[in-house]
């Protein structure tokens, strides 16, 4: 291989690993944020709370949701954990989606650091824009059909005898004994020590609302923990990582930002903007100077609210996670219908 080819190729593979270093920069402590308190769900939350508020097929719910996302100050790398567990809970799909569109795109640092660059008119249209779309997409969500990934007939859940935990016994790694014949299913392997000291003292059928085990706030502390940093990242944790590694080769590779800047001009602008706001993850504050500069230098302004909507919502990561978890239809409907509210939505701003 010639001299010059190795060096480009070298080149490119630091180039590569500077982005992706930048990613995990950028994302980790959100992850973080993001799967501690999907922990906190999964051990403190009631599931009856969560399907109360949650779970019902009205409007309620999706706002509940999406005012839930504007409040968090998580990315959407970070909320994926948070939607997961709320799902796992008892939430509808539709809450589920408007949570992961309104959580990325309306972070307060995303809204002032737009307020510096664009203004107040375009941070106050594009933070009620992406309230709209998170309602809208939540609507319909509540009417997907999708079988889900873990409650299926051939893989049915598990109780904690110690914890009232649910547990999938089918996930790789589930930590389980036998006793007397019989298969008891553990959260983590503190209750299986604890199950195995004094079997006689915890009932088979253990529900977690209603047992009278029910551990001390210590040991919910630890299990709110372990499912925070062991079971969820074990879980989406793969399609995570690469949906950044995706997102690196993507920005080292591409020419994006040229690309774009010599493109999106006029009408042309929205046919580029939602492609490239797809393929291209930023988050929601690192998109605001990119969206600025090509504003700048002569962009539409609605193609660039338009790519500013789309791009935080529609990272690697997140779509993975959606095929995933609910399904390739899921994931196809979520990318269409954020595609046409996110366009309308710049046209509509490019029009008032």
């Amino acid at each position: 291989m010639p001299r010059t080819k190795v060096l480009w190729a070298m080149d490119m593979l630091i180039e590569v690993a500077q982005q992706f270093g930048h990613y995990i920069v950028e994302v980790l402590p959100y992850l973080a944020l993001g799967f501690f308190l999907s922990g906190i769900i999964q051990v403190f939350v009631p599931s009856d709370w969560v399907a109360k508020h949650l779970g019902g097929s009205g409007m309620r719910p999706l706002l509940y949701a999406t005012l839930a996302g504007t409040a968090l100050p998580i990315c959407c790398i970070g909320s994926l954990p948070v939607a997961v567990s709320l799902h796992e809970k008892g939430a509808r799909l539709g809450p589920v989606l408007a949570f992961l569109v309104a959580t990325p795109a309306t972070s307060i640092s995303a809204l002032l650091v737009s307020y510096g660059l664009l203004g107040i008119g375009f941070t106050v249209y594009i933070f009620f824009a992406v309230i709209a779309l998170g309602l809208l997409m939540g609507l319909v969500g509540n009417h997907i059909r999708f079988t889900p990934r873990v409650r299926t007939a051939a893989e049915p859940a598990a109780t904690d005898p110690v914890c009232g935990i649910e547990v999938n016994p089918n996930k790789p790694g589930v930590v389980m004994t036998r006793h007397e014949g019989t298969t008891y299913y553990f959260c983590c392997d503190l209750c299986r020590r604890k199950f195995a000291k004094s079997p006689a003292e915890y009932p088979a059928a253990c529900m977690a609302d209603s047992c009278s085990c029910k551990p001390t706030r210590g040991s919910r502390v630890s299990q709110a923990l372990r499912h925070a940093f062991v079971t969820m990242p074990r879980d989406i944790g793969p399609e995570i990582l690469l949906g950044l590694v995706l997102a690196a080769l993507v920005a080292a590779i591409s020419p994006i930002g040229r690309f774009v800047g010599d493109y999106l001009a006029g009408g042309a602008a929205y046919a580029v903007a939602i492609p490239v706001g797809i393929l291209m993850y930023t988050c929601s504050t690192a998109s605001v100077p990119f969206v600025h500069a090509l504003i700048v230098q002569g962009m539409n302004a609605g193609a660039g609210m338009a790519l500013l909507i789309v791009g935080p919502v529609t990272s690697w990561s997140s779509i993975l996670v959606l095929r995933k978890e609910f399904g390739a239809r899921t994931l196809t409907i979520y990318l269409v219908v954020i595609s046409v509210l996110s366009l309308a939505a710049g046209i509509i701003y490019s029009l008032i």
